[in-house]
């Protein structure tokens, strides 16, 4: 992993828009392997459940994953966090089927939901928003990856995810950058594409990549080199943790 740096922030709202640059990779020794779990993890936020809708056969995920999450608890969660409902119905979906496929991880939305504020405002960065299909009305791209500021990144998609056929930069609401989204993106909504700038590709491919190296999340180390993985920045651990803990209190227990 290369360290990345993190322009300064005024506030919550300012650190938001901004980190539209917080860029994040993934090495060829996978990842959580920068040496993470050498540093003192911070205690992890409580790691909050959703509500989910089950299906005729018992299964709680459904091929398109906006289907499934209680109706009433969307509404009435999405009222007590500021969270848009589109937003969090990805994030619960999305730490849903993580955890499904790696039970041992444990990841709760809000803690995607965390990383999903702080990369993007949901979404809004640049005041765009999320259509009902889950995309950007406005490509959220960052600055190119030239080492200005920024880890030095040339091109690894011909321009075809970020439009930029020298440098790389990150993308979408979640903010991978097109290497990373080449090894994590995963098809969330079953259109049989998996898109950076679509809310539930991204949310689904973030749980699932810190859910990796069998990271588990309720521990200190375990959420703590989780999200270290995603950003190697002090400040950018504490604002994500201060956010997760913020959304589980106004969510409260899942009924």
């Amino acid at each position: 992993m290369l360290r990345l740096k993190r322009l300064a922030v005024l506030s919550l709202v300012a650190f938001g828009a901004i980190t539209a640059s917080a860029f994040w990779l993934i090495g060829a020794t996978g990842a959580g392997t920068s040496g993470a779990g050498n540093r003192a993890g911070q205690p992890a936020p409580p790691q909050s459940a959703g509500k989910f809708v089950p299906l005729a056969n018992g299964s709680q995920h459904a091929v398109n994953i906006t289907r499934t999450v209680d109706p009433g608890w969307l509404a009435r969660t999405a009222a007590q966090t500021g969270i848009p409902d589109r937003a969090l119905r990805a994030y619960v979906a999305g730490a849903g089927m993580a955890n499904a496929a790696v039970p041992g991880c444990r990841i709760g939305w809000n803690t995607v939901a965390a990383v999903g504020f702080v990369e993007s405002a949901h979404g809004a960065l640049g005041g765009g928003r999320l259509t009902t299909s889950g995309k950007v009305t406005r490509p959220i791209v960052g600055p190119g990856l030239n080492g200005d500021g920024f880890a030095a990144i040339a091109d690894t998609d011909g321009g075809s995810l970020d439009g930029d056929t020298l440098w790389d930069r990150a993308v979408g609401p979640m903010q991978f950058i097109p290497s990373t989204w080449k090894l994590a993106g995963k098809d969330a909504n079953g259109d049989g594409v998996a898109d950076p700038h679509n809310i539930d590709d991204a949310a689904l491919s973030a749980a699932g990549y810190l859910c990796a190296g069998g990271r588990d999340l309720t521990t200190a180390q375990g959420w703590s080199d989780a999200i270290w993985s995603y950003n190697q920045s002090e400040a950018y651990l504490s604002q994500v943790g201060g956010k997760a803990v913020e959304y589980a209190e106004q969510a409260g227990p899942t009924k």
